[in-house]
């Protein structure tokens, strides 16, 4: 994992994105203990009140608890909240693409045809970087 700077997303946006999905992915799973709010500090190089803040964040989501003197863990409907979260994240996000062609007037199918292309070249990007 790495956050970027320069990105307008806050950085602990970034962090809590990264967690969600890796938790939607199932990287972490129901029951595991996810990196420790140090060891994320020092290895994304933030201070650690910022990676707090994400957990803070993921805590209120219900993604993941405390276990006292253990570190944070993933909750045992985790995965299912984190995968309803990231569907409903792509499709805002697809609302407001829509909503941007129509403004600029254009047809459903062209709308349509960007999307495919975009589903391609991320598909290509995906495949590539395994």
């Amino acid at each position: 994992m790495s956050v970027d700077p320069n990105n307008p997303i806050p950085i602990y946006q970034q962090i809590t994105d990264y967690i969600r999905r890796s938790i939607a992915a199932g990287v972490y799973r129901p029951g595991e203990m996810i990196p420790s709010l140090r060891v994320l500090a020092l290895e994304l190089t933030v201070n650690p009140n910022t990676v707090q803040r994400a957990f803070e964040t993921l805590e209120r989501e219900g993604l993941i608890h405390p276990r006292k003197g253990l570190g944070m863990f993933v909750t045992r409907h985790g995965a299912t909240s984190a995968q309803s979260q990231s569907r409903t994240a792509v499709y805002e996000t697809f609302v407001q693409g829509i909503r941007a062609g129509y403004d600029a007037n254009m047809t459903t199918r062209r709308i349509r045809g960007v999307f495919e292309q975009a589903a391609r070249d991320v598909a290509t990007e995906v495949r590539s970087a395994k």
